[in-house]
């Protein structure tokens, strides 16, 4: 997500969500610098192993794999200034939590930059269940105005989608990269 990093400034806390192999929190690394501190939080041991490797490997100091849930985050209230995430919100059982936990932990003014899957319409039932679209990041979207619906209940404003992009599912979902505050 280049607007998400071209955003971030020296000594910034950014959490990423779904942190996976590490690669978004090594792109995001530099730009908070040394005074900064980048948290990754992914739930399967064997990403957090590959990832906290590569960190030692390529020595980011300023980075950190810790296991955890999207919709239970392990980090305190109001701790971090950006949250990034890519293709992974979707994925959670649980939305509305995850955006709730989202803004918990966010420091007042502090931005959530996000791309994720979301539907245009509803799925037929026979693709919710299709395996190859599970693993595409499509099963688990849900409409687009019910997932912008639910960042503003759990108490985001100025949300703004970057870009739109249609997936491969033709008409039917679509890549959205926005931005939304903690008030």
């Amino acid at each position: 997500n280049p607007v998400a990093i071209a955003s971030l400034k020296e000594g910034e806390v950014v959490l990423d969500l779904g942190s996976g192999a590490g690669f978004d929190a090594f792109l995001v690394s530099p730009k908070v610098g040394k005074t900064g501190r980048v948290i990754g939080v992914d739930m399967t041991d064997e990403m957090l192993e590959k990832a906290r490797e590569n960190a030692n490997k390529s020595g980011y100091a300023n980075v950190e794999f810790r296991k955890g849930d999207i919709e239970n985050l392990p980090v305190d209230d109001n701790s971090v200034d950006a949250i990034i995430s890519n293709c992974v919100i979707n994925l959670a059982p649980d939305k509305e939590k995850v955006f709730k936990e989202a803004y918990r932990v966010l420091k007042t003014g502090g931005r959530l930059m996000i791309s994720d899957v979301v539907l245009t319409k509803p799925l037929p039932e026979e693709l919710k269940n299709d395996k190859e679209l599970l693993v595409g990041c499509v099963s688990g979207a849900i409409l687009k105005q019910d997932y912008l619906e639910l960042l503003k209940e759990a108490g985001f404003v100025d949300i703004t989608i970057h870009k739109e992009t249609p997936g491969f599912l033709q008409g039917y979902d679509l890549s959205i990269t926005f931005s939304a505050f903690k008030g």
